[in-house]
């Protein structure tokens, strides 16, 4: 006990740790699918994150924004030893306003899909400035006169904060030789791959072993989901074995989620499978009778297609044995004093309709001798009745003499029902009320409240799961005779 105790121990140990592994694997996957889209983030705000994930990515600075941003540098640092009026500072302050001319052409922007960058570049120049040109913007914004008008701290801070963050953001992704961007995650992804490819091997020698009529094919796909670990592409459903794999691990709780998800399915299906389960077996007896087997049915004719007797035992006959051997033996009894009862009762009311009894009712002891009488009238009727019930059953002869008169009402039932014109009524008017159903029933089973029948199906399960404290037996209860 100990030995299978440590154990499950161990395997619970070995499942939690590679449900944690599948869980840094799955976070890996999201973030190397999320990081281009929130790589303006990064840089903002976490900026070592860029210099270390950018090459897996293929991303490098882009030239001519590296370009311009370092001019721009080369500007701040001239005006610091010079001056703001010197001719160094102008030279610099002309080839920066041509390199935004340029910008505007060509959208250096373009390759990372950000020209909407761009635009919001060019719309705080214009808004800064006051005109309607970008490009006339750059151009005032980037001339000694204007600096000097308006202030080369207030106006190069204006840069740095509003136009320098937005252009910092473009960058160049390198292209493979298949026509793709270049993407280096696989050298992070592969030691997991590995792990993962080395686990699912020894779950499937292991499926095998405890399982030699299965394939290796069926053995891998025993445990299909963890494929998606050794997949190198649509690595987002990893998500899936690692929900599984968490659930196992007792790491995370998903039956609610399941519970959900079945009452879903079940939900969506089950309007529909209930009117073809009831439309297909309505059409089924409508066919029956169309085909004619309701006469030879009828008639006691050999079927279209033979009865299976699976039993020797005619299983209708057996049930009403039983059926009347428990009234007869168990329920009588119980009630034989209210029958008693109510034929006491319709005894003194016969009693009291009969003129010469009511005029014998004012002689003394009339009233009790009465009452006695009707009693023992009862009582006698109701044991009489009884005895001969228990008889019937009893006597082998009364039994057969019964038999065959259930049999000759048969037949004469069967043969006046053959009768062309009684059979074809019948057959009409059965087919009438089963199409009448299909359409006034049916319909109301499609619109009832599916979730209301799933929500009681629930608790029915869980009324069942409880343990009962008294254990009822499966067997039938034993019918004692007398």
């Amino acid at each position: 006990m100990k030995d299978i105790k440590s154990s499950k121990k161990r395997n619970l140990w070995f499942e939690r740790f590679m449900a944690i592994a599948a869980t840094v694997n799955l976070g890996l996957v999201l973030f190397n699918l999320s990081y281009v889209p929130w790589r303006d983030f990064y840089l903002r705000k976490l900026p070592q994150v860029i210099q270390i994930y950018d090459p897996i990515k293929g991303i490098e600075p882009h030239r001519d924004t590296k370009n311009y941003l370092d001019t721009i540098d080369a500007l701040e640092e001239q005006v610091r030893q010079t001056g703001l009026e010197s001719s160094q500072v102008n030279s610099r302050l002309i080839q920066i306003s041509r390199l935004s001319s340029e910008m505007i052409d060509s959208n250096p922007f373009a390759g990372a899909n950000k020209s909407g960058t761009l635009e919001k570049i060019k719309k705080r120049m214009r808004s800064h400035i006051g005109n309607e040109s970008a490009k006339q913007s750059f151009a005032t914004f980037w001339s000694q006169p204007y600096l000097s008008q308006n202030g080369w701290v207030k106006e190069i801070n204006f840069f740095n904060e509003s136009i320098r963050p937005l252009i910092a953001t473009n960058y160049y992704r390198q292209i493979g030789e298949n026509g793709d961007f270049v993407d280096n995650f696989w050298t992070l992804d592969l030691p997991f791959v590995m792990l993962f490819g080395v686990e699912l091997l020894g779950r499937t020698l292991f499926i095998k072993r405890r399982h030699p009529g299965l394939s290796w094919f069926e053995a891998v796909l025993w445990r299909w989901y963890d494929l998606f670990l050794i997949l190198p592409f649509w690595r987002w459903l990893r998500i899936l074995p690692v929900l599984v794999r968490l659930d196992r691990a007792h790491l995370l709780n998903l039956h609610p989620v399941r519970k959900q998800i079945h009452q879903g399915i079940v939900a969506n299906f089950a309007e529909e499978l209930t009117e073809v389960v009831v439309v297909r077996v309505i059409n089924q007896i409508q066919g029956s009778i169309q085909r004619g087997e309701l006469t030879q049915w009828l008639s006691q004719q050999e079927n279209l297609r033979p009865y299976i007797d699976i039993n020797n035992v005619n299983e209708v006959e057996a049930i009403a044995s039983l059926l009347v051997k428990t009234i007869v033996y168990h329920v009588l009894p119980d009630i034989q004093p209210a029958i008693v009862a109510i034929l006491h009762h319709n005894i003194e009311t016969v009693f009291h309709q009969v003129p010469i009894y009511r005029n014998l009712q004012n002689l003394p002891g009339v009233g009790q001798a009465q009452t006695q009488l009707s009693e023992q009238l009862a009582t006698q009727i109701t044991t009489n009745l009884y005895k001969t019930l228990v008889s019937a059953v009893e006597d082998p002869v009364g039994a057969k003499l019964t038999s065959q008169l259930v049999q000759r009402f048969s037949e004469a039932l069967g043969s006046e029902i053959k009768e062309k014109h009684v059979l074809s009524e019948i057959q009409s008017l059965l087919f009438d009320f089963l199409e009448e159903i299909k359409i006034n029933y049916v319909q109301r089973l499609s619109q009832e409240d599916i979730d209301q029948i799933i929500e009681q199906t629930r608790q029915l399960r869980t009324q069942a799961s409880v343990p009962s404290v008294v254990k009822k037996s499966t067997a039938l209860p034993e019918i004692r005779e007398g």
